[in-house]
């Protein structure tokens, strides 16, 4: 159905209004302003997946990427699997680092969950640029039991799709292949450039479900308040 077909926001907005205890009229009329924006929202959401999905063919893959298992190296190919398309995830926990990046490490206790479900769709794993064995104890310290994950010993896959060789900073790649050629798909792009004023250049939708759940308090997420190591 194209944009044109579908009914105005406002119109499905008041399709089947509900009401809970107590509330006020005032309540109503604006929760159902609301969800018409949050239909909007959805939709443009749709859109921008779609979007997505349509890019061109991305930069093919040319470097024998190694990544350290700590049962030897594997290729960037080796990481795929099964699958065609491969979420690659790089977590701020460079070797000068005491201890993993807080944001990151909230986000991948999340991922952890989900992660046998993300697999039987696409590949899915981490990386850092340090020692895997400093990275296993991490993964048992934290408790994560599914996050594939591995190390970049050389430097030279953070190099090309994360920052310099030994920056720490997190970067989230989309790659696919495709008659053994492998492409970068995709990739958040843009840093505090990009931010409007009093926000944080986080990705949309945020791939963090503890930013989205904050979204929906009264308190919102916040604006002096980050992901501790303790919980």
């Amino acid at each position: 159905m194209s944009e044109a077909e579908l009914r105005p926001a406002g119109e499905l907005a008041r399709l089947a209004p509900r009401h809970f205890p107590n509330e006020s009229a005032a309540y109503r009329r604006a929760r159902t302003e609301l969800l018409a924006e949050e239909i909007e929202l959805r939709r443009h959401l749709a859109r921008v997946a779609a979007l997505r999905r349509t890019l061109p063919p991305g930069g093919e893959v040319s470097r024998d990427y190694r990544f350290a298992t700590g049962k030897g190296e594997v290729g960037l190919a080796d990481l795929f699997g099964p699958h065609d398309t491969l979420v690659l995830y790089s977590f701020m926990y460079g070797p000068k680092r005491r201890d993993v990046c807080p944001m990151c490490a909230a986000t991948m206790s999340a991922w952890d969950g989900e992660a046998p479900h993300i697999e039987r769709r696409v590949a899915f794993a981490m990386v850092a640029r340090s020692p895997i064995v400093r990275i296993r104890g991490l993964a048992e310290e934290r408790g994560w039991r599914n996050l594939k994950l591995y190390g970049d010993p050389s430097g030279d896959y953070t190099a090309d799709y994360v920052g310099d060789r030994d920056s720490d900073m997190p970067a989230y790649n989309v790659f696919s292949r495709k008659d053994g050629t492998i492409r970068h798909f995709w990739a958040p792009e843009g840093g505090s450039e990009i931010a409007d004023p009093g926000q944080d250049p986080h990705m949309a939708p945020d791939l963090n479900p503890l930013w989205t759940i904050l979204d929906t308090t009264p308190e919102g997420r916040g604006t002096d308040w980050y992901p501790s190591l303790r919980y």
